[in-house]
């Protein structure tokens, strides 16, 4: 018998034989068996290969940013059914409402952070991390490309590309500064822990130069001024608690300088806290007053020296100088130039902020999703759609709507356009056929195309922008984990409201936040906070401001808003 015979039919005779009588012939016959095994292993790697092709790929969803909406999507996300990878220069989550506290001392910084990787871990499944600033979104060929964060010179720093199937945008703001000048060489910012840090060893710099011998005492007043650039809840929560570290416990380890000791706010709007009800922003002026905190309102900072900041008084025009010690700039936020550079990819380069809809989908880019500070909702007015709801609910083309028709649709309106809610409620209408009554408040059986404009004419007064908080931000973040945990599902029996312009239904209900709490100390025995979103009341005629203190002012505020709520 030739070797060629041999090793044929040795072959025929392994392709009918099981797995375990293959490897006793490999055994036995040594290297032709070693040739039949090896023809044997390629058969087996191609029905692997071909069980491999039938289980489709896991969706790549990318998240930028470990903030509260980033880490809030991680947290709730179903990572069994994506490749999930984090891209971020911070690799911990921050408790950031508590950061004015870090300033001072009251919290320690170890205390509001939690490592992204601890979170990640304690989930079923592998989530990809990586530290690194996004630099670029490539939306055409659904790319970022990042760059390491970490500054030295370890291997491994160059940039890299990430590919993405489903993008979330989570990577927050930057502090505006309106391109003041001198702001970033000589101010303090109070967006992260670092910033918190670096301010609570300036203050106790500032009173250790203030101690020093041989200075004048105008030298020591001016190393004791601490300027607030900002009259917003974090500018006035850190002026209070800046206050209340000095009185406290500074003046007990620098009793010389108790005395010289001035904290200043400066604020370009007419009233401190001007986002929140009018009683809450004069209660924290009064409070600042008692304690001594001067409040600078209709001013405007045009620049910041080494040693003074020039402010411009909007009422006369008249400009002077304020020497100080150390100066805080917390004025909002702006849009990260990242994201500048990917709105003018997309078209939205007119645009202050990314924008979204109301799924919190990026306009003009599919499958690319922004939430938190970094992006703003644009709520879809009803009187853009005024004809085809009409049309929808006209269901026999008759030309006028009557009240059973308009009901039978009025609550996939209300889902899809929530300002119709808050307008029900403001003008204390408690039937949505209300709606439909003519001028003179008489009822009417049925309107006519004209009729149900008028009755809507005043619904979108009702919308109002989310602020960048971290309420809203961790709100949208289990919203959209939501709708991608549920997306078969959703895709195949859809939840959501009629999609009036088009046929069928959307496969979600909008992003819509369910209630929202401001709140801002002005001291720590004092605390304000107010409700302005989605609770069953009247939140113009009474708005909802809770003041928590023990002082007899804030009881008798909290007192005065609450009656007749």
């Amino acid at each position: 018998m030739t070797i060629f015979s041999f090793f044929s039919g040795a072959s025929r005779a392994l392709a009918s034989t099981t797995s375990s009588s293959k490897l006793l012939v490999i055994l036995s016959i040594s290297s032709g068996g070693l040739l039949v095994y090896s023809e044997s292993q390629t058969d087996a790697g191609a029905r692997s290969a071909e069980i491999n092709k039938t289980e489709p790929r896991k969706k790549r969803v990318v998240v930028l940013g470990t903030g509260w909406a980033g880490t809030s999507f991680l947290k709730d996300l179903d990572i069994s059914s994506y490749d999930v990878q984090v891209v971020s220069p911070r690799n911990y989550f921050a408790f950031t409402p508590l950061l004015p506290s870090v300033t001072c001392g009251t919290v320690e910084a170890r205390s509001i952070v939690e490592p992204i990787r601890n979170i990640i871990k304690k989930r079923n499944g592998e989530i990809q991390f990586w530290e690194a600033d996004c630099v670029k979104i490539d939306a055409a060929n659904k790319q970022i490309r990042c760059r390491s964060v970490i500054d030295n010179d370890l291997v491994g720093n160059e940039e890299f590309l990430v590919d993405y199937d489903y993008l979330v945008i989570a990577m927050g703001a930057q502090v505006n500064t309106f391109n003041t000048p001198g702001v970033v060489e000589h101010c303090h910012f109070l967006k992260e822990i670092e910033d918190a840090q670096k301010i609570r060893r300036s203050v106790i710099d500032c009173f250790e130069s203030a101690v020093l011998p041989d200075l004048s005492e105008d030298k020591r007043r001016t190393n004791l001024h601490f300027v607030v650039v900002g009259g917003g809840p974090t500018g006035v929560e850190f002026a209070a608690e800046l206050h209340d570290f000095i009185n406290e416990d500074l003046i007990k380890l620098y009793p010389m300088v108790k005395d010289l000791v001035k904290i200043t706010v400066i604020q370009s709007g007419d009233h401190i806290l001007n986002t929140f009800d009018e009683r809450i922003s004069s209660f924290a002026e009064k409070k600042f007053g008692r304690d001594g905190i001067e409040v600078e309102t209709g001013c405007r900072v045009t620049s910041v020296s080494d040693k003074a900041v020039t402010v411009k008084m909007k009422s006369n025009g008249e400009i002077c100088s304020v020497p100080y010690g150390m100066v805080v700039w917390s004025t909002g936020i702006v849009t990260r130039p990242v994201l500048r550079d990917f709105m003018d990819q997309i078209g939205q380069n007119k645009r202050r902020v990314l924008t979204t809809n109301e799924w919190l989908r990026v306009e003009g880019c599919d499958g690319v999703y922004a939430l938190g500070d970094c992006a703003t909702i644009a709520q879809r007015r009803v009187m853009e759609d005024i004809s085809t709801i009409f049309k929808t609910a006209d269901k026999d083309n008759s030309g006028t709507l009557t009240v059973k028709e308009f009901q039978d649709v009025i609550d996939d309106i209300i889902v899809r356009y929530p300002q119709v809610e808050l307008y029900l409620k403001n003008k204390h209408l408690n039937d949505v056929k209300d709606l439909l009554k003519d001028p003179q408040g008489n009822e009417r059986k049925e309107v006519d195309i004209e009729g149900f404009k008028s009755a809507l004419s005043q619904v979108d007064s009702q919308m109002k922008n989310l602020p960048a908080t971290a309420q809203v931000a961790a709100q949208q973040g289990a919203y959209l984990s939501s709708c991608f945990n549920r997306r078969q599902q959703c895709q195949e029996h859809p939840e959501g409201p009629l999609r009036f312009r088009d046929s069928g239904r959307h496969h979600f209900r909008p992003f819509w936040l369910q209630a929202f709490w401001a709140i801002c100390t002005s001291g720590r025995r004092a605390s304000s906070c107010g409700a302005p979103w989605r609770l069953d009341i009247n939140w113009a005629q009474h708005p909802v401001a809770l003041v928590f203190c023990i002082c007899k002012q804030a009881s008798e505020l909290a007192h005065e808003i609450l009656s007749g709520v």
